[in-house]
């Protein structure tokens, strides 16, 4: 018998098939089922006012940074002489998000860093409304440079947000990336960062996830050139019925390079968190050095989360290794902080913080640092 596949409104709407559990890499998060009733891809410029708020928002609006922000997918201002801003290269690859991507269309800038100086700057995405937004960052450190790029995301509405960052660093090169997922709860963040490392080159990442209802977030780092190293680091803080999924793939294709990976994940209530990491060694990358690990905080019975850790090694001369736990609060700890007159939902804040402050800890640059710390003790509070 030959069953028509039916497309879901969603999919006509975008123009694409979406992936479902019958995908491997999908069968926690059904795309298809979930946005099933995602029908209206509009074009909305978003009220001025609300538009105004959110960007005053952004938790690093105190630092005052050098900030590039993204309206509902389009570009509406980027600081004058500092960066030279492009049309992104175009999309290599058939993931479902970077076909979502070419699909949706959306602002597309490049940024570069060249030079001895360290340079800062915030990319900020607020959107609004009930649309399909799209956008496109490509970052390219030349060989030397030195930066911190900060993506911020905020909104309102039920909006559906599809985000892809590539990044292309050359010999020696250094980037501090950090992710702060804070998105309207009603949203769907579906992100993919796509990284190439040169030779000697560093690349530490970190991602905040806290805001949207569900979440969908991809990463491929590969290393092109030997003696690289890449730290990739995240923590989730989720509640209700909050949904985030990351996958992370790391391709160690030359010799003597490190990875790192660590995601500190906190759920409550009936909130769900999924890390599905893998690290690949090719046959002629001897000398690599990976590992990751991700670890769980379940503060309710109805809490899940699901971790999936893969090495998949073809060379013999390698030191790689995967870990997980899960579980509550240690009850020893929190009976230590009630026994000295700290209220429990306070004593349970302190944990917390702790538990996910060794993610944040990865973050080289203070003064993110500090903004990072102060919004874990915010949703804690």
């Amino acid at each position: 018998m030959n069953l028509m596949r039916t497309n879901t409104a969603a999919e006509q709407a975008l123009g694409m098939e979406l992936p479902s559990r019958r995908d491997e890499e999908w069968k926690w998060t059904d795309l298809r089922r979930m946005l099933d009733g995602y029908r209206q891809v509009t074009d909305q410029a978003g009220n001025e006012a609300d538009v105004e708020r959110l960007i005053a928002a952004s938790p690093l609006s105190a630092l005052k940074l050098p900030r590039i922000v993204l309206v509902n997918g389009k570009l509406r201002s980027a600081p004058e002489g500092m960066l030279a801003i492009e049309p992104a290269p175009a999309l290599q690859g058939t993931d479902p998000l970077l076909t979502m991507n070419s699909k949706l269309g959306g602002a597309s800038i490049s940024i570069g860093f060249s030079g001895n100086v360290s340079e800062t700057v915030e990319v900020l995405h607020v959107s609004t409304g009930e649309q399909a937004i799209a956008s496109r960052l490509h970052v390219t450190l030349e060989a030397g440079a030195s930066a911190t790029v900060v993506e911020t995301h905020v909104g309102e509405g039920n909006y559906l947000h599809n985000p892809v960052t590539t990044v292309v660093l050359g010999e020696g090169a250094k980037l501090d990336r950090v992710k702060l997922e804070i998105a309207a709860h009603g949203s769907q963040h579906l992100s993919h960062l796509v990284a190439t490392l040169g030779s000697s080159a560093r690349l530490n990442d970190f991602t905040f996830t806290s805001g949207a209802a569900l979440s969908r977030q991809n990463g491929d780092i590969t290393f092109n050139g030997q003696h690289a190293a890449a730290h990739v680091s995240g923590s989730y803080l989720l509640k209700g019925k909050q949904h985030v999924d990351t996958r992370l793939v790391v391709d160690h294709a030359v010799p003597n390079c490190v990875s790192r990976e660590l995601f500190k994940c906190v759920m409550d209530e009936n909130a769900r968190g999924i890390f599905q990491g893998k690290v690949i060694v090719r046959q002629d990358a001897q000398k690599t050095d990976g590992k990751q690990s991700s670890h769980a905080l379940l503060l309710s019975e109805a809490a899940e989360f699901d971790a999936k850790p893969e090495l998949e090694i073809y060379a013999d001369d390698v030191v790689c290794g995967h870990g997980t736990t899960c579980g509550d609060l240690n009850h020893d700890h929190l009976f230590y902080l009630r026994s000295r007159g700290i209220p429990e939902q306070q004593a349970r804040a302190l944990l917390v913080e702790a538990f996910v402050g060794e993610a944040i800890d990865s973050v080289e640059n203070e003064q993110v640092r500090d903004v990072l710390v102060a919004l874990v003790h915010a949703r804690m509070s």
